[in-house]
């Protein structure tokens, strides 16, 4: 009888997530750790370690014996950028900043490099691997970005990159981008997921023994998301996108993660010629400027993160020969705009059934709030009886199923933000507690069904 053989730990294949960096002994189809499908290949052999313990060279404090003044803010010297921190950067912190090409992530940092330069002389350090250090030099003078303490080099081997901060010693670190970077003790390609996983390592590990901020631009895919392993945004401190759309000059900078502060903040810039310019009152981008009033439109009050913000709804609402009616939005959900129709046409018995609808807003925006969906109905109802709605009048509140009008968080600041632009009346879900102090000669008409608003106006 045969003796029976059986492969050793140390022997047997390990499989890896190209995604996360799961590891496994048995492949599989889908990674339990990102729920990636087709991600897990044979990486070599997987060996069974384990790790003694070491002698403790420095020993855990109190946490009363913390001194928390190492993790203090210092201001980036744009207003609307410290607001999505939390106040600003914090000594050793990691960011990640990631957006789409074009979206002007470059010159946000470059930007934001040069004020902190220029803000008591501060050595910063601005690696790029995606330019060479004149055409980075051109954008810093197109953009007013010069400081004398601003240094630039054009690097994509990790190992001179690190090199340039041991002899620098910057307080400020940029590193444009981090998918450019590569460590020739790593196999695999620039951008790829060993030598991302490597490099962001790499760079948190001088970060965190320098206490240098470190600032990383990240590429997107083609659904949004971080390109890289999802790894990347576990390692880092900060993670920020930078939204916007290409034909719009408005650019949105959100947290998706901040160990330091909030994430429910958004700053606004503006994306010209003359680089990025924060927009500290961005209301007005957001608004249309007719001299007579028009049918179709409606004015709500949204909030981005805490920030309330006044933009325009526009529906039109056009009868149409074809079996199957048009729906067509722009800067908002279509399929909740879809479902507002649906409540029009059920609960408000308005005929849209042989009626194309376009709805749309202006300047840009993507509002994905429910809180809009009142002026959405409001502007389709205009729209389809050719009514204007009244001059300075605001709606705001999420529209059920059943046609109610439900409550929506920060009524009260919604209301400030339309008094300080000029409005005077504001339609607003009812609510136990009603809409709270109002500014000196703003009305309020509360509603609890989608027909009563409807009723007001028409």
């Amino acid at each position: 009888m045969a003796a029976k053989t059986s492969r050793s730990a140390k022997n047997s294949p390990a499989y890896r997530c190209t995604e996360c960096g799961w590891i496994t002994v048995k492949w599989v189809g889908r990674c339990p750790e990102c729920q990636a499908w087709g991600t897990v290949e044979e990486s070599g052999a997987a060996v069974a370690r384990t790790t003694a313990a070491a002698k403790v060279t420095s020993p855990a404090l109190r946490i009363a014996e913390v001194d928390a003044r190492a993790a203090d803010f210092t201001t980036t010297g744009v207003g609307e950028m410290d607001r999505v921190l939390g106040g600003g950067l914090v000594p050793g912190a990691v960011l990640l900043l990631a957006g789409e090409p074009g979206v002007g992530k470059s010159s946000l940092l470059l930007d934001v490099a040069a004020r902190t330069a220029r803000a008591g002389g501060r050595t910063v350090l601005y690696v790029t691997g995606e330019e060479s250090a004149a055409q980075v030099k051109l954008r810093a003078e197109r953009i007013g970005a010069h400081a004398d303490t601003l240094y630039l080099t054009a690097e994509t081997d990790l190992s001179q990159a690190l090199g340039q901060v041991e002899a620098l010693s910057p307080s400020l670190l940029v590193v444009d981008s981090v998918q450019t970077l590569s460590s020739p003790e790593v196999d695999g390609s620039a951008g790829g997921v060993s030598q991302v996983r490597e490099v962001a390592a790499s760079l948190i590990a001088s970060a965190k023994e320098r206490g240098m901020t470190t600032l990383l631009v990240g590429h997107v895919t083609k659904d949004g998301s971080i390109a890289g392993p999802r790894l990347l945004e576990h390692l880092v401190d900060v993670v920020l996108q930078f939204e916007g759309e290409r034909h719009s000059r408005l650019r949105l900078l959100r947290a998706v993660k901040n160990r330091y502060g909030p994430t429910d903040e958004v700053g606004c810039f503006d994306l010209s010629e003359a680089g990025i310019v924060e927009l500290t009152d961005p209301s007005g981008l957001f608004m249309s400027r007719t001299k007579e009033p028009v049918s179709g439109t409606c004015i709500c009050v949204t909030l981005e993160g805490r920030r309330p913000l006044v933009a325009e709804v526009q529906a039109l609402v056009a009868e149409t020969g074809n079996s199957q009616p048009r729906r067509a939005t722009s800067g908002l959900d279509g399929a909740r705009v879809s479902m507002l129709l649906a409540v029009l046409q059920q609960r408000a018995r308005m005929s849209l059934a042989k009626d194309d609808s376009y709805v749309a807003t202006v300047g840009g925006v993507k509002l994905s709030e429910p809180a809009v969906d009142l002026a959405v109905a409001l502007a389709v109802a205009s729209a389809k009886s050719g009514t204007p709605l009244p001059e300075r009048l605001i709606a705001f509140g999420e529209v059920g199923l059943a046609g109610e009008v439900r409550p929506v968080p920060g009524i009260g600041r919604r209301i400030s933000e339309a008094a300080r632009i000029g409005f005077t009346h504001a339609v607003v879900p009812a609510s136990p507690d009603g809409p709270g102090p109002l500014p000196a000669g703003f009305r309020v008409k509360e509603v609890s069904t989608l027909a009563e608003a409807l009723q007001i106006f028409f």
